[in-house]
């Protein structure tokens, strides 16, 4: 386990505003807990049960709140399990096994196995679709598809901009509107970048280096794949994520915006899209 917030008041204020925040899940929900051998994981369940799952992952620094535009329309034809990733400021628990290691597919494992599911798409925006790479190279049987928005592990990090943000962020409030105005390229007010900054002035982020997938693990990669990056994002280097997913996954579905940042606009319909055509099928359980 590890402290992951500054204080336990600061922890307690970010997870009051996350709960208030999912008061306006925007489709009918069950919030589930789901045991794994990295504690319990929060996730929220929407749409029919019946229906082929996608598993969301959101990226570092943020929680399930990210999809509130989103899951009303996955929604409609998808069971839609948005997970709160371990070690990060949701109602996960607040572990962090080295990235390097297999302890994050172990911990999927877990989230399948308790939710019933076989086979799941995996949606996932930075770090999450990170964790969605790994476990597509650690369990191809288990991932029918894979979308990544702004994913980490294929192009490198730009290191000198990391180290940058991690100086502002000791800055107090100023240094936080500075680093998101880096990361995103905007510095326009809104309840979301509000909201992930009063996460950022209590919460530790992660400061391990994300692990690159190799040239092997990515061309053995068979799914279908979509990928989306933004040729100005200021965090990962995503000429290299785009050139190398083209060159090693050929069948991938590599979309390079390249006046965007890290945070790019809205990929549902381009998602849906793209999920319609690859017609991917899952099981899960009735009781998820």
């Amino acid at each position: 386990m590890t402290n992951i917030y500054k204080s336990e008041e600061g922890k307690q204020k970010v997870e009051a505003l996350y709960r208030q925040a999912l008061q306006r899940w925007p489709v009918p929900n069950r919030e589930l807990l789901v045991p794994t051998c990295q504690g319990d994981t929060f996730v929220i369940a929407s749409g029919e049960s019946n229906q082929a799952a996608i598993v969301l992952l959101h990226g570092s620094g943020t929680n399930s709140a990210v999809w509130m535009r989103d899951v009303a329309l996955l929604a409609e034809k998808y069971r839609v399990y948005a997970v709160d990733i371990i070690g990060e400021p949701g109602l996960s628990a607040p572990s962090r096994p080295p990235l390097k290691s297999d302890a994050y597919a172990a911990w999927l494992d877990d989230v399948w196995n308790n939710l019933g599911l076989a086979r799941a798409t995996i949606v996932g925006v930075s770090l999450g679709g990170w964790l969605a790479l790994d476990y597509a190279v650690r369990r191809p049987e288990r991932v029918a598809a894979l979308s990544l928005i702004s994913p980490s592990g294929i192009g490198s990090q730009n290191q000198l901009f990391m180290l940058k943000a991690g100086l502002l962020l000791l800055l107090g409030k100023w240094g936080l509107r500075k680093s998101f105005k880096a990361a995103t390229g905007s510095n326009a007010p809104s309840p979301a970048a509000t909201f992930v900054m009063t996460i950022f002035q209590h919460f530790r982020p992660r400061m391990e280096r994300i692990p690159i997938r190799t040239d092997a693990e990515l061309a053995a990669l068979k799914m279908p794949i979509q990928v989306a990056v933004g040729g100005n994002d200021a965090m990962i280097r995503s000429k290299e994520t785009r050139d190398r997913m083209k060159r090693l996954v050929p069948h991938a579905d590599v979309v390079y915006l390249e006046r965007e940042g890290h945070i790019l606009p809205r990929q549902t319909a381009a998602i849906v899209a793209f999920l319609r055509d690859a017609a991917p099928e899952s099981r899960r359980s009735e009781i998820a």
